[in-house]
């Protein structure tokens, strides 16, 4: 018995996990889409599709938890079918069918076709760049590649995204296109790494080729690197971010340590010396850049000394934005051989310490843009607020500026030049330039009566 009245056959995309992910879900909305489906995004539904995760142990309970949760309302009769796609479903299909039988089919991270069919659509391959898109008007994710070749231990991306395979510069360029002529103006690259690009395709590494191709593309005013790898990393790419007033001065690089020990254990293929070295030549090459880099904790075999040269580095580097995660022991990886050593306790302990460092040093550096002017980004209104970004601020994991709504009234999606005032932690304040000081007001009705 239906509990709820629904749409019939319309479709819910509900998506979990890293930009990636996002990407993938706003790939097969586009392409239900074009098979004239009535597709959403997590919004009500009665045929659901998970997107889900798988990298870490958190993630992998969120899908889970998640699974489950459409499952019951299937039983409950809320919705009709519940199909489960992605990371986890990749890396744990027959578990997951054993577990939980009442999901009506299960796919993998490449089995998008076999998806659309089981939703009674037809794969398109002429639907190059054609994306439904689910992030804020203004900015959209462009994948370059897909999978990785890097063997780190820790990391079981390869075992559910497969080997690196770059997508060729002239599609990327069309995609961009038509992301611009639907009125994005800020393209975030992603891959498991960005560095890698071009070197399936064009023997060579080719990610300034790219960048080169991408700032051509009229309507984007800005251009983001997301998941670069230390080993390797092509210089040239620097040249273009100094040259090119489009390229962001942002690069998100995670090194998730710096003890030699650990370095090599991790398979990371590089040295504390080497790290330090690549980081200040950066710093020299574009003196304005926004250097982001996320670090791991407890990671098997990590003693006292280990952590204490990782802090005392993080003080010395003085990161412009930093993210620190807990080591999570993953079946099928190389370091699952390790005897997983450290406490959760002590990971945790050691991830907030690693943070306390960070908010200290983020707040000393906010306190250094007090009076300067920054192109900003608005991204959303959010109560009193509207709520924009710098080019060194990525949306959903960097500082925001924060600009009082009840005394100027800003479009979101668009750019301002706004001076800051104030600075806390993470956030900035700031006060738009040559922007009227009062909301459009409404005209004035004058009624008689009587």
């Amino acid at each position: 018995m239906r509990t709820k009245s629904l749409k019939k056959n319309r479709i819910n995309v509900v998506t979990l996990g890293c930009s990636k992910n996002v990407y993938d879900s706003e790939v097969l909305m586009g392409q239900l889409k074009a098979n004239k489906k009535d597709v959403v995004h997590e919004e009500d539904g009665n045929i659901v599709v998970i997107n889900t995760c798988g990298f870490i142990d958190n993630a992998k309970e969120q899908s889970v938890n998640t699974i489950l949760e459409y499952v019951q309302k299937k039983e409950e009769g809320e919705v009709d079918k519940v199909f489960v796609t992605g990371c986890l479903s990749e890396r744990y299909k027959p578990d997951l069918q054993k577990e939980m039988p009442n999901v009506d089919q299960y796919f993998g991270t490449t089995e998008l076709p076999g998806l659309l069919k089981a939703l009674e659509a037809d794969y398109k391959h002429e639907l190059i760049g054609e994306r439904l898109t689910t992030t804020p008007k203004n900015y959209a994710y462009l994948k370059i590649a897909e999978g990785c070749d890097r063997p780190c231990s820790f990391c079981a991306i390869p075992l559910m995204r497969g080997g690196h395979k770059s997508t060729p510069i002239e599609n990327l360029v069309k995609e961009a296109e038509k992301l611009a002529a639907n009125g994005v103006k800020e393209l975030i690259l992603i891959a498991q790494d960005l560095t890698y690009y071009g070197l399936d395709l064009y023997k060579k590494r080719n990610l300034a080729e790219l960048l080169e191709n991408l700032v051509k593309v009229e309507g984007i005013e800005w251009i983001r690197l997301h998941y670069a790898f230390p080993t390797g990393f092509p210089m040239d790419v620097l040249d273009v971010m100094k040259r090119e007033p489009k390229i962001c001065n942002y690069l998100d690089i995670p090194l998730q340590h710096i003890s030699d020990d650990l370095l090599k254990s991790m398979r990371r293929g590089t040295t504390h010396e080497k790290t330090t070295k690549l980081l200040n030549e950066f710093r020299k090459t574009v003196p304005e850049m926004a250097i982001r880099t996320t670090l791991i904790v407890g990671y098997p075999g990590e003693t006292e000394e280990h952590f204490q040269e990782l802090k005392e580095w993080v003080k010395e580097m003085r990161f412009e934005r930093l993210g620190c995660f807990t080591y999570s022991h993953e079946e099928n990886t190389h370091a699952y051989n390790l005897e997983d050593d450290v406490p959760q306790d002590i990971k945790q302990e050691r991830a907030n310490e690693i943070m306390e460092i960070q908010s200290q040093i983020s707040w000393e550096l906010n306190q250094g843009k007090i009076g300067q002017t920054f192109k900003v980004v608005i991204d959303r209104k959010e109560g009193n607020y509207f709520v924009g970004r710098t080019e060194f601020d990525s949306p959903d994991v960097d500082n925001e500026v924060l600009i009082d709504a009840t005394s100027v009234y800003l479009k979101t999606g668009d750019y301002y030049e706004v001076k800051i005032t104030d600075a806390a932690d993470f956030d900035l304040y700031g006060l738009p330039l040559n922007v009227k000081t009062e909301k459009p007001g409404r005209k004035e009705i004058k009624v008689k009566v009587g």
